[in-house]
């Protein structure tokens, strides 16, 4: 999407610098005359918060501190202060701050943090020696049980079961853990929960306790829908209705999760995709982690009504899709990756898919927020194409990136994607094998928008989304009809394409012709980019004047605009199920008025 610029995030969160390992004091500041002890000062199950206390326990000052303990694989520290921490791997370094490094005999200090995960420290080294006087056992915890299964779902119950934990002096109980909640201690490998709510979706993890009450990692999740309760998934014959919903949304925009209840739309779509994750380093990565996971949403800006607490183990946008998804059940969500600014990593990417697909669902398969994603969508602009950058990794290496994650989040998750709608004479439907990819995907969003805009600065004047060619028309094949006709004429299923909607508008000012094909001046001014503007501002600002290939135009004083209306969004839709598509969506759901006119129309029509 040629729009897909990401605003500047207007928060910023504490980060952990990765520097290399910091240099340990010299002999004579060794642990033998010091001591540092661990504290665990609370446990929220999915983290907790840790402090360290270093005690000179010697007869002369010591001017600086270094404190080393190893984390068992899924612990993490998220925050800090009054120290430097670093890691690399599972190891962890923590170096005191410019003003509490002297320490004169008898004096303590103390540093703290928040973690992610449940694990304990291990292997602890003050300046180098051992941290005599450490309150953590000498023991290893626990390692993680096997991931849960579930049986016997009824309304209101679910039987679960998993394999046994290992560690070198027994494992003495497991927390079983409801949407990373402590629900439950028992000492076998089963639990049945009851007191459930019918027809809902839960996730259940499990972490062992071994007899020094040590903690391990906590296992992988395992989604349960409840029976009953009138809120089951729809048939998967169902037509999907998904819009876009983006990290950054919160910022500029002030559009949060809140606002699809508000408006009535969450009660006419069925999916969500969430924009985006970053692909970086051959790897899925987090796009905005203030957004997506720590932002504290006041009451009134969240879901359930309740305000986010400093202590809570997941805030953000996921905490918020957290809410949503318990007030209407049948809403999946996908998490997608790519779009505009971030595809150039999708090359590294292809050079070993597996590991790609690997890093993908371990991020996506978070405990922290396992439950709140039904799968992945990948959003490259465009495989061995050009788009902000351009690919050359061959015709196969999308169709095997595809495999990749089929194979790896398995039939039980959604794997999707969005793709091109360049239906030209060779175009960029035919430089990547999507055919071969259909396979393995659920279905594609064929972005049938932005054929057309005032990147061309000039002119003419064109629809940006049209539904058919026209005569006229600035290049051929660039309209949705010819992308559907080529991606079925390829193999490609119908029921597995779904029509794109924009809830925006592309302009051009300097236009005197009130038809299209007139020549411009520039782009038209626009709230966030220029020649762009949202439907909620379009419908009164520069109401539309005419109608071509299926899309609004409008000419307003010397602007020219094309935009998506109800009435034209209620054509598209007939079209669409007259071609046996999938469903459609759109980008993004801010552009839609209060009331959400423009999700109304595809609900209705669909």
């Amino acid at each position: 999407m040629r729009f897909r610029h990401r605003a500047a995030a207007a928060f910023a969160t504490l980060l952990l610098p990765m520097a290399g390992a910091v240099g340990l004091a010299s002999p004579a500041q060794a642990a033998a005359n010091a001591t540092a002890t661990f504290t665990k000062t609370s446990d929220w199950g999915s983290g907790f918060g840790g402090q360290w206390t270093v005690k000179n326990t010697g007869s002369s000052t010591i001017s600086s501190w270094t404190v080393e303990w190893d984390f068992p694989s899924g612990t993490k520290v998220t925050s800090a202060w009054d120290a430097t921490v670093t890691n690399s791997g599972d190891h962890w370094t923590a170096k005191n701050v410019g003003w509490n490094g002297t320490l004169a005999p008898g004096a303590s200090v103390s540093f703290g943090f928040n973690g992610a995960g449940s694990g304990s420290p291990s292997n602890c080294k003050l300046n180098g020696d051992s941290c005599d006087g450490t309150t953590v056992p000498g023991d290893a915890a626990p390692s993680a049980p096997g991931t849960p299964t579930a049986s016997s779902v009824t309304d209101t119950s679910v039987k679960l079961g998993w394999s046994a934990a290992t560690d070198d002096k027994g494992v003495k109980n497991y927390d079983v853990l409801r949407d990373g909640t402590k629900v439950a201690t028992v000492t076998s490998t089963s639990y049945t929960d009851t007191g459930l709510t019918a027809g809902t979706d839960y996730s259940y993890t499990v972490q062992a306790r071994d007899t020094a009450d040590q903690t391990g990692p906590v296992s992988g999740a395992v989604k349960v829908h409840t029976t009953g309760g009138g809120t089951t998934p729809p048939p998967t014959g169902d037509k999907v209705k998904l819009g876009y919903f983006t990290e950054w949304g919160i910022y500029g925009r002030n559009y949060n999760v809140k606002n699809l209840v508000t408006s009535g739309s969450a009660a006419k779509i069925t999916h969500i995709n969430y924009a985006f994750g970053n692909v970086t380093g051959g790897k899925c990565a987090i796009g905005d982690s203030y957004a997506d996971y720590d932002k504290a949403f006041t009451a009134d800006q969240s879901v359930s009504g309740a305000a986010d607490t400093w202590d809570q183990p997941l805030r953000g946008n996921f905490n918020q899709l957290r809410q949503l998804k318990a007030k209407y059940p049948n809403i999946k969500v996908l998490w997608s990756f790519g779009g505009w600014t971030w595809s150039g990593g999708f090359g590294d990417a292809a050079k070993n898919p597996a590991a790609f697909a690997q890093s993908c669902y371990d991020l996506v398969e978070d405990p922290r927020w396992a439950d709140v994603f039904d799968g992945i969508d990948i959003d490259w602009e465009y495989p061995n194409a050009c788009g902000l950058t351009c690919d050359t990794s061959g015709a196969a290496a999308y169709k095997n990136l595809m495999a990749a994650l089929r194979a790896k989040f398995g039939s039980t998750n959604l794997v999707t994607s969005a793709v091109t709608a360049d239906g030209s004479a060779g175009g960029k439907i035919e430089a990547a094998d999507y055919a071969g990819a259909a396979q393995y995907v659920d279905w594609y969003n064929v972005m049938t928008y932005d054929f057309f805009g005032a990147w061309d600065a000039k002119g003419p004047t064109a629809p940006h989304s049209p539904l058919t060619s026209y005569s006229g028309i600035p290049k051929a094949g660039f309209t949705t009809a010819d992308a559907m006709a080529k991606f079925k004429a390829i193999g490609v299923p119908a029921k597995k394409l779904l029509i794109g909607i924009g809830f925006y508008g592309r302009g051009w000012t300097g236009v005197t012709q009130d038809a299209p094909g007139g020549t411009a001046t520039g782009p038209a001014a626009g709230t966030y980019e220029q020649g762009i503007e949202d439907y909620k501002v379009l419908k009164s600002s520069c109401p539309a004047t005419g109608t071509v290939a299926g899309t609004a135009y409008a000419h307003c004083g010397s602007n020219w605009w094309s935009y998506d209306t109800p009435a034209t969004i209620k054509s598209k839709m007939a079209w669409a199920n007259g071609q046996g598509l999938g469903g459609a969506f759109f980008w993004e759901f801010s552009g839609d008025t209060g009331n959400g006119e423009l999700v109304s129309a595809i609900s209705d029509n669909l």
